[in-house]
């Protein structure tokens, strides 16, 4: 009995968006902290950490050659957080809002 296995290639980068890192690859739609650009525009992201395949490359001169590309879909904000404080038998009471502010994008390509 002959068994084919069906090896694809694997592409995917770790980026640096937006105070974090992000795992994407091309056509994924990630939200990210907001990054200067309108929406139709395309920005460029420091790559970490690349895979190919079997190929994993995290030297930094050879990063610095990898370029991973996406467009801006929209710049929203993000669910309001709700920060209260209370002291009990004090009548302390402080109630603080905080929405972020964030950016949709889809990675058009990694090379």
């Amino acid at each position: 009995m002959i068994i084919e296995r069906s090896e694809s290639q694997v592409v995917y980068a770790i980026v640096r968006a937006g105070g974090r890192q992000e795992k994407v690859s091309v056509g994924d739609l990630v939200t990210v902290d907001r990054v200067p650009g309108a929406a139709g525009s395309t920005i460029k992201l420091p790559a970490v950490m690349l895979v190919d395949g079997d190929k994993v490359t995290t030297a930094a001169d050879e990063l610095a050659k990898v370029s991973v590309e996406a467009e801006v879909l929209e710049n929203i904000r993000g669910k309001k957080i709700v920060i209260e404080k209370f002291k009990n038998k004090t009548g302390y009471r402080k109630r603080q809002g905080h929405r972020s502010e964030l950016t949709r994008i889809k990675v058009t390509s990694i090379a």
